[in-house]
């Protein structure tokens, strides 16, 4: 009956959970100096943290030679010095400044590219945002990688200096056990091909029109931080929400929008990267996030100073704010031609009442559980909501320079 009950599941130690060398040469000092280093359990207290269990059989291995002889032991006055200077931790994370290098760093680049987008007065926000969040997501990863175990160097490849070259943020996310995958992939493989663009070039703002990637962008570190190496890393407490000015109308929006045309060779770009997605990867919130923002009453006195109130999407509130939503953007009503005029002014001048009806038919979007449109007024003629606009739009994004 023993052999028949199911076994309980075995947590495997990561395979990063080990020393590094210039550890190991210290542990050999001390070792050799003793005193208050006779004791393995003792020694393996000045190198385990919360973000790396090492097993105390390595001290043996070490005492006893069966592993890493060749490793030489530092000096008594290094030994010294790493005594003088433990522990060597961020007080705000308990990282260890050394040994956590990659994930302190990764941190801290994320939160300057969110800080410098929120920068009152830039007008090179979006592109500072990419560079410099593209580099915090290449030291998270590295840190992952590390922490697996994995070699993240490129094998036999030196820098001109003959240092080591780690893998580049591209050919990261080429590697199967890479934790970023779906819609995260997607939104860092834009950025990058954003990233190509703007590295040695001028461009004019481009930060409506990649705004809900970078919002993406950030929460997707968030997220990834907090579950891969634990909650109490993430960003939210050094990131408030930040004020703005802006309360833009439909037409307002689409005149600036239009005032501040991107680039053409920006443009090439989303639309040639855009147009290999399909359409659920396009509505993927890993790779772009947008944000439907109702202004609300608070029904508790604590709660009257919240600026954001986050809901689940399948809780009471949420239905709540979704029928208000849905009655606002139900209150405009379109015929067919003055979709196509909106289209249009949205950019894509090719697409034409033809191309309309095609799509129309395609998505079967006359059915009324979908929320595009209904019966009009005038001999029983269908009418078109603002959400089905915004699904052309999208479409069109799909098929890149077709209808541009």
């Amino acid at each position: 009956m023993a052999d028949e009950m199911e076994k309980p599941e075995i947590k495997r130690r990561r395979r990063g959970n080990t020393l590094e060398s210039w550890e190991i040469a210290i542990v050999k000092t001390m070792i050799g100096r003793g005193g208050l280093f006779a004791n393995d359990q003792d020694i393996l207290a000045y190198f385990t943290r919360p973000s790396r269990s090492v097993n105390h059989r390595l001290i043996s291995q070490i005492r006893n030679e069966t592993k890493h002889k060749s490793i030489k032991p530092v000096s008594a006055d290094d030994l010294d010095a790493f005594l003088a200077m433990w522990p060597d931790i961020d007080h705000d994370t308990g990282l260890s400044n050394r040994g956590d290098e990659l994930l302190i760093k990764a941190r801290e680049a994320m939160i300057a590219a969110v800080q410098t987008f929120n920068s009152a007065g830039l007008t090179f926000r979006a592109e500072l945002f990419i560079v410099t969040a593209i580099i915090a997501w290449t030291y998270l990863l590295h840190a992952w990688f590390k922490r697996a175990g994995i070699d993240y160097r490129y094998s036999g490849q030196k820098t001109k200096e003959g240092a080591d070259k780690f893998w580049e943020l591209g050919h990261c996310l080429k590697q199967g056990k890479c934790p970023a995958k779906g819609g995260i992939a997607n939104n860092l493989k834009f950025l990058i091909e954003i990233r190509h663009e703007i590295e040695h070039r001028s461009t004019s703002r481009i930060d409506d029109a990649l705004g809900a990637k970078l919002q993406s962008c950030a929460l997707n570190f968030n997220d990834l931080l907090k579950q891969e190496f634990g909650a109490q890393y993430g960003l939210e407490k050094r990131l408030p929400i930040a004020l703005q000015f802006v309360s833009f109308g439909t037409e307002q929006r689409s005149a600036l929008k239009k005032a501040s045309g991107l680039p053409k060779n920006l443009e090439a770009a989303i639309d040639a990267f855009e147009h290999g997605l399909t359409r659920d990867q396009m509505k993927d919130s890993a790779y772009r996030m947008s944000y439907g923002f109702v202004p609300m009453a608070a029904k508790k006195p604590g709660a009257a100073d919240a600026a954001v109130q986050i809901v689940s999407p399948n809780s009471a509130e949420a239905e709540e704010i979704e029928k208000i939503i849905f009655k606002e953007v139900n209150k405009n009503r379109y015929p067919p031609g003055k979709v196509v005029e909106k289209v249009q002014a949205a950019g894509f001048a090719s697409f034409n009442i033809h191309d309309h009806t095609l799509l129309w038919k395609k998505l079967d979007a006359k059915k009324e559980d979908k929320g595009f449109g209904c019966q009009g007024d005038y001999k029983g003629s269908w009418v078109w909501f603002d959400r089905w606009i915004e699904e052309v739009i999208t479409s069109c994004e799909i098929e890149g320079s077709r209808y541009r």
